[in-house]
């Protein structure tokens, strides 16, 4: 029985009052073929182990299945949402509509594949598949990053999905929810399809994802919070999570009137393999207009190696406001960008225009530059000229902007008077320029002036607003991720923010009306308080050579619905907690370059031998994490080394769990047994073992890197 059990039979009818009227009840392997209504209850039905087989198929013409707010529920036998599997409904024919269905604890809650005309209205996909994550407060883990790269065989689905759409043109789709899960609208070949009035938020990887699909409406979406890669103050990855995404020839879109703040990035466009490899093609002539990519870890607006247009949107507190490498024929016009460490930032780029922009309170506010060289696999700079240059700005205005202009190696830059300069430390740094720039003393004729009237698109006439409540906190500081995504700001939860010698911060969210209170604890002096209402700062006070960190708390309030759906009624008692584990191991890394002729994997026994040898390298560590995207240190190759990691300790009796990520191969061993075995080339992936330890213990890993990036994590935590 899954987590979510409780909030379907609980909440689930008494929230939506739907009525048990006769009609058409689910059975796991049925087909519809007509409009039908479903049976107002909820059926527990696990689907297959293969998305092809759903619990429910739709197929025809002419359809409309009315679920009637019943409640499909999947994964009955599973607990914890990456243990999710299945899919709930595959839908396949023409002019299809599904609405008011509830679809929880797939990999997938619907699939449509061939659909012409699909309708989906008023449906609720949430709390399905999401990956439980390796990230911790200090530090990433590399196998949570997200690749997008490949779609073509539908590799997205091993993401999990909401929604996942596959050639469905002339679709509709309003009015969906999806949180609490991992991705909430995957699309792939779809065209001129309209998505509005959604609500996807608060999930751990796309709000929406688009591939080789052009010609869409994407409006009027409610799109924050779909995020991971994220410690505020200690790093700022995104790990490739995006409000909305475009990849690989997704053309002629329009992007308008949504909200997607606090994401990994907001809106992330690429061109797409198949344009790195031959040149051509992109992701070109999407219009970007009027939404709100705030408070993103990376960067507010990516758009790469294309030709777009970025008019009047709203970017506050990211990295980079706008990441535009590569682009060409581009306009960026009227956009508001503040508070972050770069504006505009373009490398690479051509033939674009930068006008009528506001920038605030910035290091730099244009960044224009180019490389000396370019990676020798890309075909694309083997097809085109790839160098910096041509561009006007105009009619921009910066206020409190250190350097409003920075530029290097770039030609043909033309910088009219018209832009206005406030507060700043210098307005043009120039370095290594190849030919020509030009300070402008007429303004930009005027017709490049109305370019944003020309881009101009009203409202949807039922278009709802998407900005964030008055009383929604909001800014990077409420990033706040965990093991299964980031926080919704429903359910009691407490949150350690800083750490000054033994003295520990916390913040304490949750519902408004309602009392939390501190029931225990272990490996504290003291505590400034031990009750209080939402939201608190609690300041605990470590004990001197405490390792095992815990605070236990109950609230007792208003109703709400935990971070896995469940309902949690009025009164009655929630318990959550804090849990850290702060042993410490010193660790002896030898570092080794091994020939050619050894193969870790064919070889294993010549490669363990290495050991044997005098170390090219030897360091001492109290933590083991690498990330090495190039050679690890003097006298060490950037590709075909290797590392033999060492620990000796004492540990108190108990349950513990060991996490180990690598790229690529790994082994370790716990006092000479073999725990975890993953020697294959592979990119980063974490496994973890549960072990019984206490007394004197050592731990050994073994690790090679066969080419390109490589990474190496252990951690150990209690149970």
């Amino acid at each position: 029985m899954n987590r979510l059990l409780i909030f379907f039979i609980t909440f689930h009818f008494l929230m939506l009052g739907c009525e048990n009227e006769k009609q058409t009840a689910i059975e796991n392997g049925q087909f519809i073929t007509s409009s039908t209504i479903i049976r107002c209850d909820t059926f527990r039905l696990n689907g297959s182990e293969s998305l092809n087989q759903p619990v429910l198929t739709i197929e025809g013409e002419d359809i409309v299945v009315d679920f009637n707010d019943a409640v499909l529920i999947g994964s009955n036998d599973k607990h914890w949402p990456d243990e999710f599997y299945g899919t709930g409904i595959l839908v396949k024919g023409k002019n299809i509509t599904l609405k008011n269905a509830n679809v929880y604890g797939f990999k997938v809650a619907i699939i449509a594949e061939g659909v012409d005309s699909l309708t989906l209205i008023d449906c609720d996909f949430s709390y399905n598949y999401r990956q439980h994550l390796g990230s911790i407060r200090e530090r990433e883990d590399f196998s949570d990053w997200l690749s997008h790269h490949q779609n073509d065989k539908d590799e997205w689905l091993r993401y999990g999905a909401g929604v996942y759409l596959k050639e469905c043109n002339n679709a509709l789709v309003k009015n969906i929810k999806v949180t609490g899960g991992q991705n909430g609208i995957l699309m792939t070949a779809c065209t001129n399809g309209l998505f509005y009035n959604n609500n996807i938020q608060f999930n751990s990887g796309l709000g929406i994802g688009m591939y080789r699909s052009s010609g869409n409406k994407i409006m009027h979406n409610k799109l924050d919070w779909n995020v991971r890669g994220y410690s505020h103050g200690i790093y700022e990855r995104g790990q490739d999570s995006a409000g909305i995404l475009l990849y690989e020839q997704s053309s002629e879109n329009i992007i308008a009137y949504n909200s997607a703040t606090h994401s990994g990035d907001g809106f992330f466009l690429w061109a797409g393999q198949s344009t790195m490899d031959t040149g051509k093609g992109g992701c070109n002539d999407n219009l970007i207009y009027k939404n709100d990519f705030s408070f993103a870890p990376t960067n507010g607006i990516e758009v790469t190696f294309s030709s777009n247009q970025i008019i009047e949107n709203k970017i506050h507190e990211c990295k980079y406001g706008i990441w535009g490498g590569y682009s060409f024929n581009s306009s960026f016009a009227g956009n508001e960008i503040d508070s972050c460490k770069y504006g505009i930032a373009i490398e690479h780029g051509q033939e674009n225009d930068i006008i009528l922009n506001n920038f605030r309170k910035l290091e730099v506010g244009i960044l224009l530059w180019e490389r000396n060289k370019q990676p020798e696999d890309w075909g694309y700079v083997k097809e085109k000229d790839v160098s910096s240059k041509g561009y006007q700005i105009s009619n921009n205005v910066f206020s409190s902007v250190e350097i409003p202009l920075k530029i290097s190696d770039s030609d043909s830059i033309l910088i009219y008077n018209d832009n206005q300069y406030n507060t700043y430390k210098k307005i043009l740094m120039e370095e290594r320029l190849n030919k020509y720039l030009s300070m402008i003393k007429k303004p930009l004729s005027n017709n490049k002036l109305e370019v944003i009237e020309t881009y101009s698109i009203p409202p949807l006439p039922d278009g709802i607003k998407t900005d964030l409540s008055a009383d929604q906190l909001k800014g990077r500081q409420y990033i706040l991720m965990d093991e299964w995504g980031p926080y919704d700001f429903q359910s009691p939860s407490i949150w350690l923010r800083e750490i000054n010698g033994n003295q520990y911060t916390f913040l304490l969210l949750g519902p408004s009306q309602g009392n939390y209170k501190i029931v225990g604890g272990e490996g504290w002096e003291k505590l400034n308080r031990v009750s209080g209402a939402f939201p608190a700062t609690l300041i605990a006070t470590k004990k001197k050579d405490a390792e095992w960190l815990t605070l236990d708390l109950e609230f007792i309030g208003e109703p709400f619905n935990d971070r896995f759906g469940n309902f949690n009624k009025k009164g009655k008692s929630f318990p959550f907690n804090f849990r850290r584990f702060e042993k410490k191991l010193n660790w002896e890394v030898k570092f080794y370059n091994y020939e050619k002729i050894i193969d870790p994997i064919h070889d294993y026994n010549s490669f363990k031998d290495l050991k044997n040898n005098p170390a090219d390298k030897v360091g001492v560590f109290e933590e083991l994490y690498f990330a090495w995207w190039d050679s690890p240190g003097v006298n060490i190759k950037k590709d075909k080394f290797a590392t033999f990691s060492e620990t000796e300790f004492v540990i108190e009796k108990g349950r513990y769990k060991i996490f180990l990520t690598s790229d690529d191969g790994a082994k370790l061993f716990l006092d000479g047994k073999l725990l975890i075995d993953n020697w294959s080339v592979h990119e980063p992936v974490t496994h973890f073992v549960e072990v019984e330890l206490g007394g004197n213990h050592t731990i050994e890993i073994e690790h090679f890197d066969d080419g390109g990036f490589a990474t190496l994590g252990f951690r150990l935590d209690k149970i």
